[in-house]
């Protein structure tokens, strides 16, 4: 049985569980869960990272923890009883883990190692708090470290700043707002602004001398100079060198290291130097020779130099390797560095080029201790401490040193008798008391230890020697007093012994008779003689003698006057011995008394650093005086005591005041001293007002502290000795001092008046003595005392009183204060302190004082429960908000509207102050009851009062809101802002409910409350969704969802609105839109249903609600291209308001509108799916492709389809699709009109005419077609801007656009141009986004690519789709799935411009651009045999399946692919099958006839092939297949209706003949001698074919055939021939068809040929036996030969979807198959050059190619209403003739030349399988001929058409069509002209209409879209624009002069005489717009 755990809470996973049993909860090792029940060995929890789910795992997997349970029961909390820090450390360490893995996916590696190493430490670190056994101080360590590293890595990984007191996170609802506010702004300056360091330290390592002319040993002295002062600022450091230049002792770090300490702020300058002196020790001179003589000298070597500053820069510790220096004259060497410094070139030198000392140097900072810690590896390594001369900046009481230093300065010698120099050397040695050497205590500097003596370097020759060199002397103090300094003078020989010769010596007393030491500064001293045996030994034998010049007396003339003497520099650095005498006179006082006066006098004059030397003492001195003479020396005693307590003030001493307190707690003694410090001191007070100067009473008042201090003191002493005697007195006495402070302090004065300053002093002092009164005085009599003294203050301020500044510091050091945290004393005081500091914020005036007062005034206002405060802190608070609370956001507004001041300081502090307010503010709401809310609003006794109340509460927490509010980090902080608020406005909304509604009704509130709310809601801090788990649990569990909280309470007041809801339609609609986005269901659940609320009640307005559509699908853009919203949101929106508005009676319009925004939404979605994309790819332009059409057919929106119509560019321009670059801007380009009405400034266009921009898109996209070599578009442009150019007679710019158009003619014949693949993409599942969804497009390739690449491209864009491995339609499973499939195959394309393609002489590079641009069909091909399969001849059952394919719109177009629109199935029979063959075949001869003799052909290789290949094919059964299979009796007996096929089939044969016996004439002509056995091989075999054929003699219609060029060239026998059968006198309709109807007919150029004649030659047989093979004899779309180089192998044929074959036979289905995934159209063998003898209007007319990319009309209109009749082609159903011929009014539009084609034959047996057009095909057959022109291939008049020029004669008509472009308004307009055009031979040949049915019922049902470059009409009618979105002029602007093209309208709308519609008088009218013009003006 399942029992619910007491006591087993919470625990750890020790292993890992699978949770394989049922109801098995899955458990990872480290999981925390928490246990709810308990079944033997079992438990059932969850774990605390997904708490959602529950089950069962075994007892054992468990490590349980105590825990400490909240809100026992369903809802309990579990939070573990542990140190606070191991909690934040386990779930910290969990959240990094995760972020941890992710930086390695991102490849941030330096991140990931760093944290990899932080994260060890902090494990590390864990384990040893968790062991417990570390002491309470290494333990805080540890914890300091832990958290360090905790707010490094949150840092680091941009999480959370984390508010700790004393190393615990805080709860934010443990303390005030204010301290919480305070602890994040600690911890930020702390992480970001680091406490300057006041003390420097400098770190050397001497490392090693590198020089050239070593091999002595040398010493190296380090010291700190001051440049500016020329002085030395620290003692030396002394290192050893060895003779290679390294240290003598390396092992001996502390002799190579040393730190130079206490370096002040001002030291680190660029004056102050690191000054190095070299010695070497050795003979005299560098260079002597070795000799006997063993003495040794300290000798200069060098010097170096390096500036302090230059380190500051520097890395943290870097070498340096400085230059040494030697002197020119050795008598400089002791201002050498000076000469460096100053740059005294001539004074010294380098010592050598390669000389150098290598040392380290770095710069520490902060105090010594600090360095201890941080840089642990150094002290303990070993490292010296080099002194500062003199004490530092500051001194620290307790601190230990007596260092005298001596300098050896300069001595005068004489000769002595020598005829040179003497070379004079010093020994110093320290004698004690009794005459006896002291050991250890002569040190040359740190780093080696002191010795007994010390020996000064030597100077050569030099009787005037300056040696500048410091010593130290550190004697203890008791050894001072007779101890002396002994200097004797050796002469040092240069002779073969080398001996030093004494003769003389100098000394000094370190300390007078009267205590004094040896002051300060020079002394010279005398040079005693003596020989070199003199006995020193006994030091009493010249004590007694005079040892300095100043101390000699009078009458002692002939020691004065002797020139030998010695100088020496002396310094005293010691806290305990004095060289002041006046110091020791008055700590001597008993033993002279009448020296007192003066010696307290004196005091003032001492210096500072003696006084506190002696600090105790001194204080005893005094208060003994005034204890034995009161009456005498009172005044001056308090006077010296004022002096010294203001000598603590200073900042050097500050360190001292704790001496001074422990003194008085512990030392003092002056029971009686009360009596007479009070007296004293009431005595300055009284004299203030009458005194002239008040700058001693000030000095007075600044002491007040301590004197207070001394007063309650002496008096607790007194009280504790007497047993409390006197107390009336002394209160009476004190009572008595501050009426006299209140007096002076209530006088009021002028600004500059010395009282105020007196005044401001004691204010200042003040606050300080409170802690002291209360050790004698009560709360309240110390609370009345402050009351009364601060009340007293005059009530008049003046802002620019410097006393008002005061005032409120006293203010805030006495919120400060103990006194203040009393709750009785704070009661008698809060008045005073909230009447002076609203005084202060009304005005606006010390913000930065108040907000401090403020600050600490609420920190103390605790969130109080029901205790026995709780009546006073409400009271408090009560008047805190009475007081304040308004004032308090005023002074928020005016801060944060304040303009921002430039410098970074001062913003700095805004920053600040403003987040104190608010943190005020905050703390001061959230002490708020019910019962403060409602004393706080019926406290406005008008509306007007509480509606300006709440506008500005409500503008407040909008700016508390601001993102900039609080730094990123603080996520804390907004998370109790927010819950401030929240709380607040549930308050403030029963207000708004109850006093601004019904007749009441104030729109701005309403609208302040719902602008505040919606702001709220997307906050940023709140979307959990963004959450880390761990932290999304907290904030739940804290304060819950608060976005949810508010939405009700939205929901709540709209429902409360009725009919004031209008006032907010449609404002609210996009902030509430933007609220229901937030991916929140409970949210999305409360406000998704306003938006039905909104209809409802804009339908009752206006009877609609266009406004409420309007607004959201404005809106809906910005916020879903911001990242908002999701697919659940598209599902939610759509299911809720559809159930809303089920009962409404306007459900209809209303489920319209759903629809309309759901759809939006879908591709809304899919397009930011796709943006999130890096790379430019077809998903991201198809989504837009798809958007950019639904901006425009569906919601009419311009302003977003011109938007988005610049985004297509972009991408386009990106992906360098030029081309389609071109064809987007095209829509916009066609929006505008050839005005020049101004347009506003919009995108990246400026402001200017619809002209101008106009022109700068045409020449932009004039550019982009040239870049995607589609220039025969860019011809089109360059016309129509040529024509604006010359209407204008702007001939400069006409100049330049003919040269464009002639130079992109010149392109298009000189420069090479590939034609694309095309591929079909099925894209299959329900996981494509929604433009792509169970659609099938025709994708143009990229040059180059080929199926396999394009597959490949396609499975990269789409990595999660799988690629089908067949070409079937799939079935309805594939549809539904859930998963992605991409069924890819090509497809070739079929021309429109059939004109062009069948001209013969038009050049291929002219013939490339129509067959591949403009493209609408496509068509795939499948070879299958149905029936009985005959092995002997195959082609009996060959059948084909085709496929064809009709796009939405053409390509290329706007995109690189286009869906496909409607789809058909046909199946063409073995015998038409047959005839396409041949009749391929005949034109690929024919051609190449031509072209050889035109010699367009280089090589006549190709024709020869081509002879070859089908002469041998047919002498080998190649065409005798077709007749055993067509032309035999049983099939003409089983298949009647074929007999016209067979006719046909049978002409083709005799014709191909007949075009091979011409052929075989031209290539006689043209074969070179090498192949003329091959010619004669082809000869005879063409015989044979003959032969085989039955040909006797051609017929007469085969006779008449175009193929005998009469002059040699197909364009004129073309003229000239007779007409043949296909022209209405011939003897019937030949079904014949020209193939070039068809894309890549004649894709092969010359250089092609000769590599593809080989494949042609081997596969055009008829030796095959099997179908396979057979298929090889048909051409592929790549070439025009029977075969290709990129055909494919034999066994790979195409497949199409097994259900539309119609084959009985199973296994042929199966044989025929595909067994790769997709084939390209090169790779099939049965091609797509094939014509279809099923589609009645394969040839696009002239008219039709300009149509296809027209704008499209109304999609909502149906299908039939689009249809309009125009005469059509043949139609294979009939062949009865319509005489119904149609024109459209598009007159102006690009007309290709006519198309020459076939007439086609009837009765074909072609079965149509199936249609999936949704519209019924329907055929009426018509027939129609025109007056006859032929244009150039890009010949284009902006009024019409004109030509003369022939046509092509022989087989070939023309067939022109036109459409309009606008059908539906104009279908019912036109007449039809009907003609019968005799046939005749000459220049005027008929032209045979043809257009199909199918064709124009597809036509019209898909409009083409407006960025035909085919259809550049006239300057077309203006549409006004709207009056909102045009720029009205400011002046009417002057009338033009008429333009140029409307003065001369007859001369440019040029119209043919043969135009019917101009015969009719049809009127031209102008298309109407495709779009309401909008923002045409963008």
């Amino acid at each position: 049985m399942w029992i619910p755990t007491e006591h087993e809470k919470y625990g750890v996973v020790l292993a890992s569980f699978r949770g394989t049993v049922q109801h098995g909860l899955p458990l990872e090792i480290g999981d925390t869960v928490q246990l709810l029940e308990k079944c033997e060995g079992w438990y059932r929890g969850f774990v605390h990272k997904s708490p959602n789910a529950k089950g069962i795992f075994p007892c054992t997997y468990i490590h349980l923890k105590n825990a400490h349970i909240k809100n026992k029961g369903q809802f309990e909390t579990v939070i573990p009883t542990e140190d606070s820090v191991i909690t934040e450390m386990t779930s910290t360490l969990r959240d990094w883990g995760a972020m941890w893995k992710r930086l390695y996916v991102k490849n941030d590696g330096d991140l990931f190692h760093r944290l990899w190493h932080v994260m060890n430490e902090i494990l590390d670190l864990r384990r040893q708090v968790l062991v417990g056994h570390l002491t309470n101080d290494r333990m805080k360590d540890v914890k300091q470290h832990i958290t360090a590293r905790l707010d490094w890595g949150n840092e680091q990984l941009s999480l959370d700043l984390v508010p700790r007191r004393e190393f615990s996170m805080v709860d934010p609802d443990e303390i005030s707002v204010t301290e919480l506010f305070k602890l994040m702004e600690h911890r930020h300056r702390k992480k970001e602004t680091p406490v300057p360091a006041s003390t420097h330290h400098l770190f050397v390592h001497m490392k090693s001398l590198m020089s050239s002319n070593l091999g002595e040993e040398l010493e190296v002295f380090f010291h700190i100079y001051d440049g500016r002062e020329n002085r030395p600022l620290s003692e030396r450091f002394f290192v050893r060198l060895n003779k290679n230049g390294v240290p003598k002792s390396p092992e001996k770090t502390e002799r190579q290291c040393t730190l130079f300490v206490d370096l002040g702020s001002s030291d680190l300058r660029k004056d102050v130097y690191i000054v190095v002196h070299i010695m070497r020790i050795g003979r005299m001179g560098a260079g002597e020779k070795k000799n006997l003589c063993s003495i040794q000298y300290r000798r200069p070597f060098g010097c170096a130099v390096v500036s302090i500053a230059d380190l500051l820069t520097a890395d943290s510790k870097d070498d340096h390797l400085l230059k040494v220096y030697a002197c020119t004259t050795e008598s400089e060497w002791y201002q050498i560095h000076e000469n460096i410094i100053r740059k005294v070139n001539s004074r010294y030198n380098l010592s050598g080029s390669n000389t150098g000392l290598a040392v380290s140097l770095q710069l520490l900072h902060g105090d010594i201790e600090q360095l201890r810690r941080e840089y642990m590896v150094l002290f303990t390594r070993g490292v010296s401490i080099t002194k500062k001369l003199g004490f530092s900046d500051i001194i620290m009481p307790g601190e230990m040193r007596n260092d005298l230093y001596v300098t050896l300065e300069k001595g005068e010698f004489e000769k002595g008798g020598k005829s040179v120099a003497r070379n004079v050397e010093i020994t110093v040695y320290v004698l004690d008391i009794e005459g006896q050497v002291m050991k250890s205590y002569v040190a040359a500097g740190s780093g080696e230890p002191g010795g007994d003596v010390y020996h000064s370097f030597v100077l050569y020759h030099n009787n005037s020697p300056h040696w500048a060199e410091q010593i130290k002397l550190p004697i203890p103090v008791d050894m001072f007093r007779g101890s002396h300094v002994r200097f004797e003078f050796r002469h040092c020989s240069t002779k073969d012994k080398g001996e030093k010769k004494l003769f003389g010596y100098s000394f000094v007393h370190l300390m007078q008779e009267d205590g004094r030491t040896l002051p300060d500064g020079t002394h010279e001293l005398i040079i005693h003689k003596c020989e070199e045996n003199a006995n020193l030994q006994d030091s009493s034998c010249y004590l007694k003698l005079p040892f300095s010049k100043a101390n000699l007396p009078g009458n002692n003339q002939a020691v004065k006057s002797t020139k030998e003497c010695f100088w020496i520099t002396s310094f005293l650095c010691s806290t305990k011995l004095t060289q002041n005498g006046d110091m020791l006179d008055l700590l001597k006082w008993r033993a002279h008394p009448e020296r007192i006066n003066d010696s307290l006098l004196k005091l003032k004059e001492i210096d500072g650093s003696e006084i506190v030397k002696f600090l105790q003492d001194t204080l005893d001195t005094l208060f003994g005086i005034l204890d034995e003479s009161s009456q005498r020396y009172g005044l001056k005693v308090f006077d010296c005591l004022v002096h010294i307590i203001n000598l603590l003030q200073d900042s050097k001493f500050h360190h001292f005041k704790p001496v001074m307190d422990t003194y008085i707690e512990s030392h003092f003694a002056g029971a009686l001293s009360y009596r007479d410090l009070i007296k004293v001191l009431k005595w300055y007070v009284d004299r203030i007002i009458d005194a002239e100067h008040q700058d001693h009473i000030q000095q007075v008042l600044n002491a007040t502290e301590y004197i207070f201090k001394y007063i309650i003191q002496s008096r607790r002493l007194f009280a504790l000795a007497t047993g409390g005697q006197s107390e009336e007195e002394f209160r009476c006495c004190v009572h008595e001092l501050f009426m006299s402070i209140r007096f002076f302090l209530s006088q009021e004065n002028k600004i500059t008046s010395p009282i105020t300053q007196t005044q401001a002093v004691f204010l200042r002092t003040f606050p300080a003595v409170y802690g002291e009164l209360l050790k004698i005085f009560t709360v309240r009599e110390v609370a009345g005392f402050v009351r009364e003294t601060l009340g007293s203050l005059p009530a008049t301020a003046r802002a620019e009183c410097p006393l008002e500044a005061v005032k409120l510091h006293c203010i805030a050091k006495t919120v400060e204060s103990q006194l203040y945290t009393n709750t009785e004393s704070r009661c008698i005081l809060l008045p005073v302190v909230l009447r002076l500091l609203q005084a202060h914020m009304q005005e606006q005036r010390d913000l930065v004082m108040c907000a401090r007062i403020l600050t600490s005034m609420l920190s103390l206002v605790r969130k109080y429960d029901s205790t026995a405060t709780e009546p006073v802190v409400s009271e408090e608070v009560d008047l805190i908000v009475d007081s304040l609370l308004v004032v308090l956001m005023r002074t928020i507004l005016e801060i944060t509207n304040r303009p921002q001041a430039a410098g970074t300081n001062m913003r700095l502090q805004f920053q600040d102050i403003t987040g104190e307010f608010v943190a005020c503010l905050l703390a001061l709401l959230r002490q708020m009851s019910d019962k403060h809310y409602q004393q706080l609003l019926q406290a406005f006794t008008s509306k007007d009062d509480l509606r300006d109340f709440l506008l500005q509460i409500f503008t407040v927490f909008r700016i508390l809101i601001r993102p900039e509010m609080f730094l990123k980090d603080w996520t804390v902080m907004r998370l109790v802002t927010n819950n401030v608020i929240i709380t607040t406005v549930l308050y403030l909304s029963d207000a708004l409910r109850k006093n601004f509604l019904n007749d009441k009704f104030d729109y701005k509130v309403w609208d302040s409350y719902f602008y505040l709310s919606v702001i709220f809601i997307n906050q940023p801090c709140l979307q959990l969704e963004s959450f880390s788990p761990s932290k999304k649990k907290r904030v739940l569990e804290k304060y819950g969802d608060m976005r949810v909280m508010m939405g009700c309470e939205i929901f709540s007041m709209w429902q409360n609105l009725g009919e004031h809801k209008l006032n907010f339609i449609p404002a609210m609609i996009g902030p509430f839109l933007e609220v229901t986005l937030v991916p929140q269901p409970d949210l999305r659940n409360v406000m998704i249903p306003i938006f039905h609320d909104m209809m409802d009640w804009e339908q009752r307005r206006s009877g609609n609600f266009k406004q409420v559509e309007a607004k959201l699908i404005d809106k809906l853009d910005g916020l879903m291209s911001e990242g908002k919203g999701d697919e659940t949101y598209r599902e939610l929106f759509n299911s809720i308001l559809l159930k809303k508005i089920e009962r409404e009676t306007w459900r209809e319009s209303g489920v319209s509108l759903i629809a309309t925004v759901t759809r939006l939404m879908e591709r809304l979605l899919d397009y930011r799916d796709c943006v999130k994309l890096g790379e430019v790819d077809g998903k991201k332009i198809g989504c837009t492709v798809s958007l950019l059409n639904f901006y425009k057919t569906e919601l009419n929106k311009e302003e977003m389809y011109i938007r988005y119509i610049h985004k297509l560019y972009e991408l386009h321009l990106k992906a360098q699709n030029y081309t389609e670059a071109s064809y987007t801007l095209l829509l916009y380009d066609e929006l505008l009109e050839w005005s020049e009405r101004p347009l506003r400034e919009f995108l990246n266009y400026p402001m200017q005419s619809e002209w101008q921009r106009k022109e700068y898109l045409h020449l932009t996209i004039v550019q982009n077609f040239d870049r995607g070599k589609c220039w025969e578009n860019g011809i089109i442009l360059c016309r129509e801007l040529a024509d604006q150019y010359e209407s204008y007679y702007d001939y400069r710019n006409l100049s330049k656009m003919r040269m464009m158009e002639a130079s992109l003619y010149d392109k298009i014949m000189d420069q090479q141009r590939l034609e694309p693949e095309f591929f079909r993409v099925g894209f299959y599942g329900k996981k494509f986004p929604f433009f792509l969804r169970n659609k099938e497009f025709v994708c143009r390739g990229h040059d180059y690519e080929r199926l396999e690449a394009f597959q490949q491209r396609m499975l990269n864009e789409f990595p999660h789709a799988i690629a089908m491995q067949h070409v079937n339609q799939p079935d309805q499973t594939i549809y539904q799935a859930e998963a992605q499939y991409l069924q890819i195959y090509a497809v070739s394309p079929i021309p429109e411009s059939q004109d062009v393609l069948q001209r013969d002489g038009v050049p291929d590079n002219i013939k490339s651009f129509y067959k591949v641009n403009h493209i609408w069909r496509f068509r795939y091909d499948r070879p299958f045999h149905k029936g009985t399969k005959d092995k002997e001849n195959e082609f009996k059952s060959l059948w084909v399946e085709r496929t064809s394919l009709t796009l939405v719109q053409s390509l290329p177009g706007i995109s690189r692919w286009f869906e496909v629109e409607k789809r058909e199935l046909v199946e063409v029979s073995p015998l038409e099958n047959a005839i396409e063959v041949i009749e391929n075949k005949n034109l690929q001869l024919r051609t190449l006839i031509a072209q050889c003799q035109s010699r367009q052909m280089q090589n006549i290789n190709p024709l020869t092939m081509c002879l070859n290949g089908v002469i041998d094919a047919a002498v080998n059964g190649g065409l005798a297949r077709y007749q055993e299979a067509f032309f035999v009796k049983d099939y003409i007996v089983n298949h009647p209706e074929d007999g016209e096929k067979i006719g046909r089939l049978r002409e083709l044969m005799f014709e191909q003949a007949h075009i091979l016996e011409y052929g075989l004439a031209v290539h006689e002509k043209f074969v070179p001698q090498d192949m003329r056995p091959l010619h004669k091989k082809l000869v005879d075999q063409f015989h044979v074919m003959k032969s085989s054929l039955g040909i006797q003699e051609f017929p007469a219609y085969v006779r008449a055939s175009p193929v005998h060029f009469t002059n040699g060239s197909p364009r004129s026998s073309c003229r000239n021939s007779a007409p043949n059968i296909i022209s209405p006198d011939g003897a019937r309709v030949v079904a014949r068809r020209s193939p070039l109807t068809y894309p890549a007919v004649n894709r092969y150029s010359s250089s092609s040929l000769s590599s593809q004649a080989s494949n042609e030659v081997s596969n055009i047989t008829g030796q095959s036996e099997s179908s396979d093979e057979v298929f090889n004899m048909q051409p592929s779309p790549s070439t025009s030969s029977l075969s290709s180089n990129h055909s494919a192998s034999p066994n790979v044929t195409s497949s199409a979807p097994s259900s539309t074959r119609g084959s009985p036979q199973l296994q042929d289905k199966h044989k025929h198959s595909r067994e790769n995934s997709c084939l390209s159209s090169r790779e099939r063998p049965v091609s797509a050059i094939y014509p279809n003898p099923l589609d009645p209007a394969q040839r696009a007319t002239p008219h039709q190619i300009g149509d296809t990319t027209l704008p499209r009309s109304d999609p909502n209109l149906s299908a039939p209403d689009k249809v309009r009749p125009t005469f059509s082609s043949w139609s294979l159903d009939s062949v009865k003739e319509v005489n119904n011929t149609q024109f459209s009014d598009t007159v102006g539009k690009l007309l290709c030349p006519p198309v020459p084609p076939r007439p086609p034959y009837p009765g074909s047996s072609a079965k149509t399988i199936r249609s999936q057009s949704p519209v019924p095909t329907s055929r009426s057959p018509q027939k129609s001929s025109l007056p006859p022109f032929t244009p150039s291939p890009t010949e284009c008049q902006s009024a019409g058409l004109v030509s003369n020029s022939p046509v092509l004669s022989g087989s070939y008509s023309s067939g022109i069509s036109s459409m309009s472009r606008c059908s539906v308004s104009e279908a019912s307009g036109t007449e039809a002209t009907t003609g019968d055009h005799p046939s005749h031979p000459g220049p005027t040949m008929p032209n045979s209409v043809s257009s199909g049915s199918d064709e124009l019922i597809r036509r019209e049902n898909k409009t083409p879209p407006p960025y035909s470059v085919y259809e550049r009409t006239n300057p077309r009618r203006p549409v006004p624009l709207p009056h909102s979105l045009s720029i009205p002029p400011s002046v009417e602007p002057p009338a033009l002069p008429p333009k140029p093209h409307q003065q001369r309208t007859s001369s440019m709308k040029l119209v043919p005489a043969s135009d019917p519609r101009r015969a009719d008088g049809v009127p031209h009218v102008p298309r109407p717009r495709p779009l309401p013009r909008k923002v045409s003006q963008l």
